[in-house]
């Protein structure tokens, strides 16, 4: 479980969160995406917030986006984000950081240059990165399970993004497919190793959370069907890919 990042959220607030269990604090900059209103506007204020953070373990999830401005667009909005991220990672060496759902080649590379605290999670087109095995990139779903009258006939802004979670390993794996079929990939390249540590064990480790469990999942192709739905306490919820085959999945 994570916190959202706020002016409420002070040094002690995180050492009593961390006591409990919380693990990150999500930082969304204030209007950029759905529910942002109350996001940050400068990250300095928060600054003796990142030092508890440091000094107890507890990772910043950062929505890499600069808000739009006179020069400043949904298409340039990540890449004038990563000065901020490198900012933050010199101020903050040992603060764990993830820049969550990178789109471009610039975030890419911007992770890349920073320490082994700072880690990304990636979206469809950058699969190359997912499949290098260094653990620098890991799977982050952005899941925005909103509800179907936010989606459509509203007014005012629709809700932004899809409700992947339910088949959030199917859709990998699918994204993985599509790369072979393409020749982005080979089939030599989607190890299990890359699949276990991609789906989860890279993201366990950089979080500090230990699984003795043991359980795996057997995975079999073209035997389950994306529901139409997800209903209750009167919501709603489309999932992405709605009624397509997909994999099924089997804990063990």
């Amino acid at each position: 479980m994570t916190l959202y990042l706020h002016e409420s959220i002070s040094p002690a607030v995180v050492k009593g969160a961390r006591a409990q269990g919380i693990v990150g604090i999500k930082s969304y900059p204030a209007g950029v995406t759905t529910n942002s209103s109350s996001g940050v506007l400068s990250y300095e204020p928060f600054y003796p917030v990142f030092t508890a953070m440091e000094q107890c373990g507890m990772v910043l999830n950062l929505h890499g986006e600069c808000p739009s401005g006179k020069d400043i667009t949904i298409l340039n909005a990540e890449s004038n984000f990563l000065p901020t991220l490198k900012s933050l990672h010199a101020r903050f060496p040992k603060l764990k950081v993830i820049l969550e759902h990178c789109t471009t080649k610039d975030a890419i590379e911007a992770v890349r240059e920073c320490g082994p605290n700072v880690v990304g999670t990636i979206t469809e087109a950058l699969v190359l990165a997912a499949l290098d095995g260094t653990g620098k990139f890991f799977m982050g779903s952005d899941s925005a399970p909103h509800d179907l009258s936010a989606k459509k006939g509203g007014t005012g802004k629709t809700a932004a993004g899809v409700f992947t979670q339910p088949y959030v390993t199917q859709l990998v794996l699918g994204a993985f497919e599509e790369a072979i079929k393409r020749g982005v990939a080979t089939e030599a390249d989607v190890t299990k190793e890359i699949l276990e540590g991609f789906l989860g064990g890279y993201g366990r480790k950089f979080y500090g959370i230990t699984d003795s469990s043991n359980e795996k999942i057997v995975l079999r192709k073209g035997v389950e069907v994306v529901r139409e739905s997800f209903e209750g306490d009167g919501v709603q919820v489309i999932p992405f890919r709605k009624g397509q085959s997909t994999w099924s999945i089997e804990w063990k």
